[in-house]
């Protein structure tokens, strides 16, 4: 199947990036339901080539030659926002639309000189979007296709009261398409109730990660891990590994034990300035830097060609942020390797993740890293049990009535 076989038009294709040859599962199937106008709810892996699916009929749809919002699209974080603007306006440009992105981390007057040259497309933050709403920066009077892009995401209360209120100044006539590679049951009736008679549109299993992606976990002690990480580093030859961690203070912390180690890493996460982030990333794409050590800010719509390895330092309470992790390797058909480093207190963390994927992702020993931590729920006979409470003691302090009550009595000698 060729993209001039999707409902494309000449101009379209004749815009399209030359390394787009043969549409993905995902674009094969979207792109029709869009350009016939259609809501859509789309289910697809990460890396499957969600932005084109949604973004190629979305601007066969744009009148260039109304300087005018006509189509919104909402991410969850700055760096996707960049990555999706990044994206279409290699299609864009060619065609005389205009794309701007708004989203945190830039300044305001910059972007709001970029909204006053014309804008066709909005790609956006929820909370610099609003913003500009309440400043009246930005109408949305005259949208005619909003996209959620990592629906799940926007749906989750963190974003979900300004995503409603965003969607408040949009018109209720218009089109709908709501992208992710997980949703949750819980978050299905909101999604839909965004919508009107929505397609609903499942490229692969639901939750599923994909085939090409070889995974391994490792059973290690908690304390080894930043040890283990670096023993898997020195023993491969990985051009370009993208670890994540849980908290941000950890990625500061573990970067300076490899960076010890004599490993080229960077860390990345919310506390960086947005300049700092934008050069972080850039170096790790370039292959100036080795290791980029993350929190789950990466785990979304993040790009990186041919990227070979993704490691979990520590794995993600969240079951469906796991397979958008594992998901930044092994993209546009290519092979990868995830690597989790799984200890006892992460039991849990497995389970839910086991259950989401329906994979039996079975843990491993690593060689030179023996396990002596215990699990969390088994006692052994050697442990320090508390002495047993002296029930007759305590009633004899509570019959005291002051505190010389509970001083010695003197011997009759004294």
């Amino acid at each position: 199947m060729t993209f001039a076989s999707l409902q494309l038009n000449k101009m379209m294709l004749s815009a399209l990036p030359s390394q787009l040859t043969t549409p993905t599962d995902i674009q094969r199937l979207a792109i029709p339901a869009v350009i016939q106008g259609k809501d859509v709810l789309a289910l697809a892996q990460t890396g499957s080539g969600k932005t084109f699916a949604f973004g190629l009929p979305m601007l066969q749809k744009i009148d260039a030659g109304k300087n005018e919002i006509q189509s919104l699209i909402l991410v969850p974080t700055r760096e996707l926002a960049s990555q999706v603007t990044t994206s279409l306006q290699e299609v864009a440009s060619k065609l005389g639309i205009k794309v701007v992105m708004l989203s945190g981390g830039v300044s305001p007057d910059t972007q709001q000189t970029e909204l006053e040259r014309g804008t066709h497309v909005l790609v956006a933050t929820p909370g610099r979007l609003l913003d500009f709403i309440n400043k009246e920066f930005v109408s949305l009077q005259l949208l005619k296709l909003l996209v959620l892009d990592e629906a799940d995401r926007l749906l989750e209360m963190g974003f979900w009261p300004d995503v409603q209120k965003i969607i408040s100044f949009a018109p209720a006539a218009r089109q709908t398409l709501l992208f992710s590679a997980t949703l949750p049951e819980s978050l299905e009736a909101a999604a839909v109730g965004l919508m009107y008679m929505p397609e609903r549109i499942v490229a692969n299993s639901k939750n599923s990660v994909v085939e090409d992606i070889k995974e391994q976990l490792y059973l290690v002690n908690k304390g080894s891990k930043p040890q283990a990480l670096i023993a898997l580093l020195k023993q491969n030859d990985w051009q370009q590994v993208l670890v994540f961690v849980s908290e941000k203070k950890a990625a500061d912390t573990l970067a300076k034990r490899l960076t010890k180690a004599g490993i080229s890493v960077a860390a990345l996460h919310g506390d960086k300035e947005q300049s700092d982030r934008e050069q972080t990333l850039a170096d790790f794409k370039s292959l100036n830097t080795r290791v980029l050590i993350t929190t789950d800010l990466l785990s979304r719509g993040i790009h990186v060609d041919a990227l070979p390895v993704v490691i979990n330092a520590d794995l993600p309470e969240n079951a469906p942020v796991y397979v958008h992790r594992v998901g930044r390797t092994a993209r546009a058909g290519q092979n990868g390797l995830a690597i989790s480093l799984v200890c006892h207190g992460e039991a849990e963390a497995l389970k839910s993740i086991r259950q989401l994927t329906g994979r039996s992702m079975k843990t491993v020993d690593l060689e030179g890293f023996p396990v002596t931590d215990k699990p969390a729920e088994q006692t052994t006979n050697t442990e320090r049990k508390r002495p047993p409470r002296d029930k007759k003691a305590n009633r004899r302090s509570q019959a005291k009535k002051s505190i010389k009550q509970f001083k010695p009595k003197r011997k009759a000698s004294e």
